[in-house]
Order: structure tokens, then C-alpha cells, then sequence
């Protein structure tokens, strides 16, 4: 299933929070929505599975068995967890599971077996008779998910779904899904946590403010993101940071010791020309690239769209 967003624009009062954003996710492949509270992603999201709809461009699903594009999803057909749960707290899991499966139309038997498999895999079922109140906000969150999925949709909708997970139960949820994406499924979510998703998505969109600043693959969204290098450079002997800040390129100059310097240079750096010039302040030991985290060039690009 293809979920085709195109040049989508909502706004709600005075503010725009979706502005004119267009992407693609396919079947068999995770797609991230990232960004900071306010960023449109949950709106995105809520338009994707019809709870809201836009005041311009258009959503569509399509499918390999019917080229005809659909402008909305059946309820079978999606799974969605959204941001503000909405488990009956006094009522038990077995409860609530069983509850959502007969909305999703599925066959009572069906049902229990998916239950049950699912309850294993999240090692809950000594949990299946409690009280949803009872679980602790990670294991509700578990719960959570299991209803989304429990019919087996072809499109998968998860905003925030690793809100209230520890560590463990994150890889936990990151194993999930993996699996989803190896069966086809259409798997978007939306996300802080940008070192955590950057490690399994195909696809990634960064927003700021309603608009897309960045999409495509990891390595696409690094080139698209890209404003400034970072380098560390070794000296053999002690150099002050004020002959290093001077330098053609050069941004700035951390000191990490007497000897040793972070360097931040600008996209136009030629690294060879910069390491002759080092090489005259003072004989180099090292000199090499650091890679940024995914939320380091983000905080960057935003800056200077703040500046701009």
C-alpha cells in the first residue's frame, strides 16, 4: 500500500500547522516524521487516517492489486496509535483487546489467537486480567500498540510510539517494527527521538513549523541538511585556538587539550587546503572528520532558517 501526501496545507485558527508538504511511503518501508512539539506532525498524521482533512492538496492510498487510487482508507485496512491514548482504564487488557478487535471486524477465534501471540511476544499475558490501570505507562503504551495492530493492517500510523518506553522496551519496539516493514506493511510514525529512529527508517521527514526542511534517505537528508563540517585535528606540540580560528574556513576552534581541537568549518571547506594551513601552525598527529548526529545538523538547519 502507497500513502501519497500531496502539497497538504491545514491550519487551524491563525496558525498554519501543515504548510504545503508532499511525501511518498511504500509499502515495505519505514517512513519517520521528525521534529520538535509544533512541527505538524501529528497534524499530518491525523489527515493521513481521515480524522481531519486538508484545506488544500490531497492524500491518497494506493495499492499493487488496484491502481485506482483511493482517497480514503477502510477502518481494516490501517492501524493507527495516536498521541493521546484511549484505553478504558478500569476495564481489563483481555478486556479492551477483545473490545477493539470486534471494532476492527475481526473473527472472535482470529481474534484470540492474535491476542494471545501478541500478549507472548510483549510478555504481558500474566498481565491479561488486571485492570488497565494497574500497568505502568510503559506496559499501557504496549498494550497500546498491540490494538493497533492485532488486525493486521497494511498501513500502520504510530504517533509516538516510543512515549513512556525505557530503553529496553524501545529496541523492543524497534524489533516490531522491523518485522512489520520485512511483510510489506506501510509503516509511518512520527517521532522526537531522532537518534533512536534515524537507526531503522528507510525514509525520514524533517518538519519545522508545518513545512518539510528535509526528506529522502538518511544519507539524502545529511547532504540536504548539511551547513557546516566538523573536524578534530592532533597537533605534536601545543598551538593556541586563536591560530587555528583564523584559518580560511574556519568557524571555530574547540580546545579539547593543549594539543588537540574540535574544528567547525563551513560547507565550502576544502579539507586538503585546510591541512596545509594546519600544517604550518604546527606538525599535525591527526586530522579527520567527525560525523554528526541526525539532531545536531537538524538544530543547525533550523537556526539558520531562524536567521534567514
Amino acid at each position: 500500500m502507497y500513502v501519497e501526501v500531496n502539497n497538504v496545507t491545514k491550519e487551524y485558527a491563525t496558525v498554519r500547522a501543515v504548510d504545503q508538504v508532499s511525501l511518498v511511503a511504500k509499502g515495505g518501508e519505514i517512513l519517520a516524521l521528525l521534529g520538535p512539539n509544533g512541527a505538524g506532525k501529528s497534524s499530518l498524521v491525523r489527515m493521513m487516517v481521515g480524522l481531519t482533512q486538508p484545506d488544500s492538496g490531497q492524500i491518497v492510498y494506493r495499492s499493487a492489486a488496484d491502481q485506482q487510487p483511493l482517497t480514503a482508507l477502510p477502518s481494516t485496512a490501517f492501524g493507527y496509535l495516536p498521541e493521546d491514548r484511549g484505553l478504558y482504564q478500569e476495564r481489563t487488557v483481555l478486556d479492551n483487546l477483545r473490545y477493539i478487535a470486534r471494532l476492527r471486524g475481526v473473527h472472535k477465534t482470529t481474534a484470540e489467537q492474535s491476542i494471545q501471540r501478541w500478549l507472548d511476544r510483549f510478555e504481558l499475558t500474566d498481565r491479561a486480567s488486571e485492570p488497565m490501570r494497574q500497568l505502568s505507562k510503559g506496559n499501557q503504551q504496549k498494550i497500546q500498540l498491540i490494538a493497533t495492530l492485532l488486525h493486521e493492517p497494511q498501513v500502520v500510523m504510530l504517533d509516538e510510539p516510543f512515549s513512556g518506553l525505557d530503553p529496553m522496551n524501545q529496541e523492543f519496539v524497534l524489533s516490531v517494527l522491523n518485522d512489520l516493514r520485512s511483510t510489506g506493511t506501510t509503516v509511518i510514525l512520527s517521532a522526537h527521538q531522532m537518534a533512536l529512529v534515524e537507526r531503522m527508517a528507510n525514509k525520514l521527514v524533517l518538519m519545522n513549523k508545518g513545512a518539510v526542511i528535509a526528506q529522502g534517505s538518511l544519507a539524502e537528508v545529511r547532504q540536504q541538511l548539511v551547513q557546516q563540517q566538523r573536524l578534530q585535528v592532533e597537533f605534536t606540540q601545543s598551538v593556541q585556538a586563536e591560530q587555528i580560528s583564523i584559518l580560511t574556513s574556519v568557524i571555530e576552534a574547540v580546545p579539547l587539550s593543549d594539543t588537540r581541537f574540535e574544528l567547525t568549518c563551513d560547507d565550502q571547506l576544502a579539507a586538503d587546503k585546510l591541512l596545509m594551513q594546519l600544517q604550518d601552525i604546527a606538525p599535525v598527529a591527526e586530522f579527520s572528520p567527525q560525523r554528526q548526529a541526525l539532531h545536531d545538523l537538524y538544530l543547525q538547519a533550523v537556526r539558520a532558517e531562524v536567521n534567514s
